[in-house]
């Protein structure tokens, strides 16, 4: 039965609907969860003040290595999923490897970041994301150029300049490292339109690992032997390696992944960039509450325009995606209208034909 709001009936809600939506706020907690926990215990990890182990190339082959092993598992041993069958060495050299590349460069400097800045300030940094996937894509040529969306752009940009403007322990090195990040990670997303998704491979995260975190590891060997390395082999005698802090690290750092696969398998990217706004308002609070960074009024302002401006973003993209779906219902259901008619039109043709011999 339905209930009445001003003399309007209005349906209650289906049980199947209810149980779509405890599901998809299961969803977005269980992400929340692994992506709010990654962030704060590799900041522990790495900052010199807290766990004191500042060697972010290692933390993130500890990271490929044990994501190598596990997603081999779940796709080899236990097929929890299949690898896609088109994946040839070719493919793998043109398109999976420079995406492995670019992860790891993204997840190299991400992970020096938080050895020089804040917590809340990284993740202000962060709103930065869609100016640089949109840049790049437009001149990639993935993307058109339209004005009101660099207008929205543009106010990003200027909401993140005044929160660095007021950040109280501004680093210009970590803040290029961050931004290096942001760049490679964007650079990523669109290539893995560009080279995978335009080719009609579609790599969920557990797929993605398999291919790409042995690519990571490989890669990262390179700068790991010139720049920790030296340091880590002086530091044998003095240092023990903890395998319960390093292997829980890289168990929900994994686990992340497999909550991303979650998220948007069972709802959609949309959901998980609006769940992420969450997230960084939660860091921030965290950052400055339990962790006593120090967060200023410019920084929250500033914050705060860059946060609308996304937000807004969000919404004109949900907009335009339902607009492009009820766009192609439109095309489908025409295109149906169209069969039948001529269906019908055969029919009636071929009832005059036997009309005719009849006659």
């Amino acid at each position: 039965m339905g209930e009445k709001m001003g003399g309007v009936s209005t349906p209650a809600l289906s049980e199947g609907i209810i149980k779509k939506i405890i599901l998809t706020y299961t969803y977005i907690s269980i992400w929340l969860f692994f992506s709010f926990t990654v962030i704060i215990y590799n900041k522990y990890i790495l900052d010199k003040k807290l766990y004191n182990w500042p060697f972010p190339i290692s933390l993130t082959m500890i990271h490929m290595s044990f994501s190598s092993i596990l997603s081999f598992i779940l796709v080899r041993v236990f097929r929890v999923v299949e690898p896609p069958i088109h994946m040839t060495k070719s493919l793998y050299i043109s398109s999976v490897l420079p995406i492995g590349v670019l992860f790891a460069l993204s997840l190299w400097l991400s992970n020096s970041a938080y050895i020089y800045l804040s917590v809340s300030f990284i993740q202000m940094l962060k709103a930065l994301m869609p100016v640089i996937v949109y840049s790049i894509g437009v001149m990639l040529k993935k993307d058109t150029f339209k004005g009101d969306t660099m207008i929205n752009m543009v106010s990003i940009s200027i909401g993140v300049a005044i929160a660095a403007y007021g950040e109280a322990k501004f680093d210009v090195f970590g803040v290029i490292l961050q931004l290096g990040a942001l760049i490679f990670e964007a650079t990523r997303l669109v290539l893995i339109q560009i080279l995978l998704t335009s080719k009609g491979i579609q790599l969920n995260p557990i797929t993605s690992l398999y291919y790409i975190a042995p690519c990571c590891l490989v890669f990262l060997t390179i700068p790991w032997l010139f720049v920790e390395f030296p340091i880590l082999r002086e530091q044998i005698g003095g240092f023990e390696f903890d395998f319960v802090i390093f292997g829980t690290n890289s168990l929900i750092a994994f686990g992340l992944n497999l909550a991303v696969f979650l998220l948007v398998g069972k709802t959609s990217a949309l959901t998980m960039n609006v769940a992420g706004v969450v997230k960084d308002w939660l860091l921030i609070a965290f950052s400055w509450s339990v962790i006593k960074d120090t967060v200023t009024p410019v920084n929250l302002f500033g914050y705060l325009l860059a946060f609308m401006a996304v937000v807004y973003y969000n919404r004109v993209k949900y907009q335009n995606l339902k607009a492009a779906e009820a766009q192609k219902k439109q095309v489908v259901l025409e295109s149906d209208d169209d069969k039948e008619s001529g269906k019908l039109l055969h029919e009636a043709e071929s009832d005059n034909v036997k009309k005719g011999e009849s006659n």
